[in-house]
């Protein structure tokens, strides 16, 4: 901004009259300027919003839709100890026997004392071994050679041997090698042979009686479930949807019990009731909120003279306002209640959320934001209906098939209401419940006049402070002139 020097001849505050001739004109910019702020903070609350319902469209619904979301299985085992049973939705539901025969185990070899003082940079020839070798390294019948030669060191060996896939290590405290598979099981196990010297050397004879090398070989684990034998290279089993993990060899049969996880049935639908209602909640809140009208953005100078917690207040009202009985709001408000009170027939008889213990509180009792809000009975997390008798666990464990179709019913008509209030149009992108596009345009718009405003405003300050000037300069020119008659009127005198 350019530094203007005036007044200086007529003695009037021409910084003072310029912005009070162009005041009208920065009022109007100024009125630009707080729509701009209200719009950003409307913006603002909507993509919030919209995050909101977007969330539960593609997790809740999206889920419930699906029959797998009421197939939930737990399976336990009469002696866990022994092993430990994961059920998914496809488990058949009944007894069935377990029995574990033997688990897996990994392929390990521990070395013979070397009894020396080696260290891993030690070579072999210090270990015995004075010409060009190798061994034979035999991997679920397929075979490796692994040459040795005098100048290799120890740790170049176990180098070797962790190259074709084994652990291998050297306990310089024991003066041993360890080598062991890297998986359990069989096929995973291993055998060393060959130049059998070589071996002896390095500690790794396990097969010479003498020798106090040590090797157990990788074994599979095995079971009968059902009288049938199941084998695994782990200690675990996939078998027609159960996940069984066996721990302890059995000497008599264990029982493994399959049933409806009544729990986490329950549980997806109360996830599913509780996000409803904080969004539902949301809804009303928003569209009933308190009037913000005299309330008007802050000015920076405005802003100074409050404190920043009024500050914070003033702009809270304006914001809270922002969607106050708001049509989009009200109509997804509407059109969620609408459908959570629809009854579905199945098995020829009709069902509706009471049916299955959740209701809204009575008019007079729910608070104003929350007469919309569900409440499931026996809920110990809800203070209103915690007392009384859980009627959805009940029917769940009694009838899952009709609980799971209601609910798919229910959940599939939400979603496809929703969605068809998130399809894309002119004034919206695709899974957006606002205008959001509409919007970008008047903020567009809007930073547009605020920046045209501002260009008038400078014309008009440039226009007053050049008349200024002008009166300036004619005052000077009159006062230059008036000074000079007074001399020569004094000359002459």
């Amino acid at each position: 901004m350019p530094i203007r020097l005036s007044g200086m001849v007529s003695g009037l505050d021409t910084e003072s009259l310029v912005q009070e001739l162009v005041s009208s004109y920065n009022v109007k910019k100024e009125s630009y300027e707080k729509s701009q702020t209200k719009l950003e903070w409307k913006q603002e609350k909507w993509k919030e919003l919209n995050t909101k319902i977007y969330k539960l469209y593609s997790g809740s619904l999206s889920n419930l839709r699906m029959s797998k979301a009421y197939n939930s299985k737990k399976t336990v085992a009469s002696d866990e100890t022994k092993a430990s049973v994961i059920a998914a939705s496809n488990a058949i539901q009944g007894s069935q026997s377990l029995e574990v025969l033997d688990l897996a185990s990994t392929g390990y070899l521990t070395g013979a004392d070397l009894k020396g003082d080696y260290t891993t940079s030690s070579k072999l020839s210090e270990l015995g071994i004075t010409a060009d070798t190798s061994i034979t390294l035999t991997v679920n019948g397929e075979t490796k050679e692994i040459a040795l030669t005098p100048d290799m060191t120890i740790n170049q060996f176990t180098e070797a041997l962790k190259a074709e896939g084994l652990n291998a290590s050297f306990d310089t405290n024991n003066q041993r090698f360890f080598i062991s598979s890297k998986e359990s099981g069989k096929a995973a196990d291993f055998e060393l042979s060959g130049d059998m010297a070589a071996l002896s050397a390095l500690g790794l004879d396990y097969d010479n009686a003498g020798s106090e090398a040590v090797k157990l070989a990788g074994e599979d684990a095995r079971i009968l479930l059902n009288n049938a034998e199941f084998k695994s290279s782990s200690n675990n089993f996939s078998i027609n949807g159960l996940t069984i993990e066996v721990k302890e060899k059995t000497t008599s049969a264990i029982t493994l019990s399959t049933s409806t996880d009544v729990d986490a049935i329950y549980n997806t639908i109360k996830g599913f009731i509780k996000e409803y209602n904080e969004l539902i909640k949301e809804l009303d809140t928003i569209y009933g909120a308190d009037s913000a009208k005299g309330y008007e953005p802050l000015t920076s100078e405005e802003k100074e003279a409050m404190s920043e917690e009024d500050v914070e207040k003033w702009e809270k009202k304006i914001k809270d306002s922002l969607l106050r009985r708001d049509n989009t709001v009200g109509s997804l408000s509407s059109m969620l209640k609408n459908t959570m009170q629809s009854t579905y027939e199945i098995n020829g008889t009709k069902y509706s959320l009471s049916s299955f213990g959740i209701g809204t509180l009575s008019y007079f009792t729910a608070s104003e934001f929350e007469k919309g809000v569900y409440h499931i009975d026996g809920d110990p997390d809800d203070a209103s209906s915690s007392g009384s008798d859980d009627k959805l666990k009940s029917m769940i464990a009694a009838d899952p098939e009709a609980v799971g179709e209601f609910f798919k019913n229910l959940a599939t008509d939400l979603y496809e209401k929703v969605g068809e209030k998130m399809q894309a149009t002119q004034l919206s992108s695709a899974f957006t419940v606002y205008n959001d596009k509409q919007m970008t345009t008047e903020l567009t718009d809007i930073k547009k006049k605020i920046s045209d405003w501002e260009e008038y405003v400078t014309e008009q300050e440039d226009y007053w402070y050049s008349k200024f000037a002008a009166m300036e300069k004619a005052m000077s020119e009159l006062q230059a002139n008036s000074s000079y008659l007074s001399g020569l009127l004094g000359t002459a005198q």
